[in-house]
Formats: structure tokens, sequence, C-alpha cells
């Protein structure tokens, strides 16, 4: 059976086992013909979608089973080159496989492979290994006074000011939460948040013996009647929040919602724990609610979203009037401190101003990656802020979250279903797409081709 080529695609069709999944029958195919001679190293495989329509299969069936056989080192695709066979079991290809350890359920920033950005990044690398023997030691467990000015500097690009005495330096925005929940509520109280939001708040709330509330929410933000009906009833002693670009549903709770929540929390004298996740995303982002009522908030400025996840880096303000004694020795007992490596690293980022750079490079290929969404997915499909790196897809009957999610296992992308964010009650058919971490614009692009043929042709019902 002959098939159309192009001047550098070699006349191949696969044969594919009936009693395999095509996707992984087509991938053995590839490994088959390596191994008799029937392909050889250097070949340029038809284009998936010419495969698709001579197999007369999915689309997105042949994009998974080309992206299987990448997985195994039998094949490479290159923008504007196509797909290379390679010599069987590819001994680099197999090595770069096993260098990308990213958990593709965590949200990670797109990487950026901007020359002159990453030059400055390894000078500074190879500047604070320079310090490497005082660093190596043990440090203060708060942070010293040049890593407290530079997350002052930091959080003052969000409308943030506060004293050195308010700043803690934490491994990481759990570490703070923790921290803060076990100097700010007893076993047994209520802790209310979003009813979708981060699942992190759910672990910590169960390992410290909390209820966990959530609300429901419109294009606002959470309900804050409900807020008020549940500190009615119950020792409310936190409100959580996640209020920009949110993770999961990419939404922002608006100004004037903010100004109602604080409002109830005033009346009922909750704290605040605001988690500023992606708040340095967005260009326009509103008022943070620890300006709105800074003596309420406690206010977190994780560095995984806006930075690097590899850092473990977030700085705490605590309100003015608390102490902050409590939280520290909290901290202590359970880190001994921050790495100072680390800390090291992202304070002479901010420093130089490189963290700048970094955060408008994410901000850059976001803009890049949610205009491929938008031409690419079915119109309506997502929810998604322009300068994010996240999706809220929903999931069209007769596919299930599950089954789709399942579906997208092995693409560059991370696929994480909707019942891993929401508190309680029926997780819609919805799921979060990442479009950063290790994947390269043209491997999210195929991705989200691959979504958008699933989307575009749902399996019998």
């Amino acid at each position: 059976m002959q098939m159309p080529t192009s001047p550098h695609t070699i006349d191949w069709l696969p044969q594919l086992d009936e009693d395999r999944p095509a996707y992984l029958a087509l991938a053995d195919s590839i490994a088959r013909d390596l191994s008799t001679g029937r392909l050889n190293a250097g070949d340029k495989l038809p284009s998936q979608r010419l495969l698709a329509e001579r197999l007369q299969l999915n689309f997105s069936t042949i994009a998974r089973g080309y992206r299987e056989a990448q997985s195994r080192g039998l094949i490479r695709t290159r923008v504007g080159s196509g797909t290379e066979v390679l010599a069987q079991a590819d001994s680099h290809s197999a090595r770069a496989q096993r260098r990308d350890l990213s958990d593709r359920s965590m949200n990670q920033a797109p990487e950026s492979d901007n020359p002159v950005l990453q030059a400055r990044l390894k000078d500074i690398w190879n500047d604070v290994g320079e310090e490497f023997r005082a660093l190596m030691r043990y440090q203060s467990s708060t942070g010293s006074a040049e890593d407290k000015a530079a997350a002052l500097r930091w959080v003052a690009r969000r409308g943030i000011e506060a004293r050195s005495d308010q700043v803690l330096v934490t491994p990481g925005t759990h570490a703070a939460m923790l921290a803060i929940l076990r100097t700010t509520t007893r076993p047994g109280d209520t802790v209310v948040c979003e009813n979708i939001t981060y699942p992190g708040i759910r672990g910590l709330c169960k390992l410290l013996d909390l209820q966990l509330r959530g609300l429901g929410d419109d294009n606002e933000g959470p309900n804050p009647t409900e807020l008020d009906a549940w500190a009615s009833k119950e020792r409310v002693s936190v409100f959580y929040t996640n209020p920009d670009v949110r993770n999961p549903t990419a939404q922002t709770i608006s100004s004037r919602r903010r100004a109602e929540l604080v409002d109830v929390c005033r009346r009922h004298d909750i704290a605040i724990i605001e988690d500023d996740a992606y708040g340095f995303l967005p260009s326009d982002a509103p008022s943070t609610f620890a300006m709105l009522a800074p003596e309420l908030v406690y206010y977190i400025a994780g560095l995984s979203k806006c930075l690097g996840a590899g850092l473990r880096v977030s700085y705490r303000i605590r309100p003015p009037e608390q102490s902050g004694s409590a939280i520290d020795n909290q901290l202590k007992t359970t880190n001994v401190m921050v790495s100072p490596l680390t800390t090291r690293l992202a304070t002479r980022w901010i420093e130089t101003g490189v963290s700048d750079e970094i955060l408008h490079q994410i901000r850059s290929e976001s803009i890049q990656r949610q205009q491929l969404a938008r031409e690419i997915l079915p119109t309506g499909s997502f929810d998604a802020h322009p300068e994010a790196f996240h999706c809220w897809v929903r999931v069209p009957a007769p596919w299930t979250r599950h089954r789709l999610v399942d579906w997208m296992r092995g693409h560059a992308l991370g696929a994480v279903s909707s019942d891993a964010f929401v508190m309680h009650g029926q997780a819609p058919e919805a799921f979060r797409l990442c479009l950063g971490g290790a994947a390269s614009r043209h491997q999210a692009k195929s991705a989200l081709e691959f979504l958008s043929d699933a989307l575009d042709n749902p399996p019998a019902s």
C-alpha cells in the first residue's frame, strides 16, 4: 500500500496489532520495523494527519502513538523538520526522558530558553557558589536581613508596605500556611475557603483536625453571605483564599467582592490567609486583601509560580499588630530553617532585577500559549486568564473528566481532574490544564491539537 510522500518523508505504513490499543500498536510497529530494518535511523515518518487519514483513525490516536514512541526513545519531533526515526532506544533521547522529572500534576510556569536570561542566571548561580561555605552553615530560622529586604522589595510590586519584623522567609507556602493555622486555630475550629480551590488547604486542615467548609461562588468570587452564615453557627477562625487567577478555575475575585468578604471577616474576627501564588502574573491584578485589611491578613507570596518551583521559598507578611513569635517558633520547630542556598539565590535574583526578567518571560510566554489555546480549543470550552499558564477545561458529554484526563496522559501538558480541587459535593466535569512546565511551545501546541481533536470526536456514548 503506497502513501503520498513529501520529498523528505519515507513511504511507510504501520502494521497494527488489532489486539492492542491503536496508539500502543502504532508505537509497537515503529519499534518492530526498526528491529527488522524496515525503518532506519534518520527516516522521516509521515505527518500525523496524513497517517490518520490513511489508517482511518482519529488524529488524537496517531498523536498519542507518536508520543508513546517518543517516550520510548524511538522517534523525535522537531519544529519544521517533522518526525524523525532514531536509532532504537536512542541513548540521548532516553537520557532526556530521564532528566525530565517534573511532576505534571503540579501547575508549573513555562520555562524560558532566552539565551541572555539564561546567561544572567548562570552568572548569578556562579556568584552564589562563591559563598558556598558560608551558605552550608545553619542560618537564622526567619531569614537574614538581606533576605527580608528582598522580600519587602518583592511584595511592594503588589502594593504592600510592611516592616522588616513582619516578614518571615519560609521554605514554601505550605510551611507558612501550616505555621499560621497552628497558631490561629484550635482542633475542631472551622476554616472556610472557596469550594473549588487549591487542595493543599484540605490536607493541612485534616492534619490539624480542623473543619473545612467550601463556599459557593459566582462570577465575582465566593459568597460572603455563606461565609457569614458559617461564622454565625460555627467557630470560624480562618478564611483561606487564593484570590488572583485562582487555582484551578483561573477566576479572580472582584474588588467589590473582596470588600464584602473583608466586612464579614471583620465582624466575626476571622483571620484571612491570602495565598497570592498567582497574583504577580497579571499586569492588572486587583488590590490584595492585605491592602484592604492589613490587621486581619496573613499574606503569603510564594515564588513557585512567578519565579521557579525549585526555589521552595515564600515570604509571609503578618498583621502589623500581631506578634510573630508563635509562628516563628512553629516554623523553627518543624523546619529548623529555610535552605540558605535557595534563599540566597532568590535574594540575588531580586537584588539584581533578574527576577523581573524571569517574571516578564513567564508572562510573555503564557500570553503566547493562551493565544494558542484560544485558536485551537473549541470556543467556550475553557476559562483562563490571558497572562497565566493554566486553563479550566469543561468536559462535554459523552466524555467524562476521568476518561479525558487519562486520554491526555503521556502528553507534555499536565491535566488534573476537578476531583482534586473540590472541598465537598459533586465535582464538575472539568479539569485543570497546565500550559507550562517543561513543555516547549511546540509540544504545547501539539497537546492542544490532540485535546481539540478529542473534544471534536467524542467516544461513543
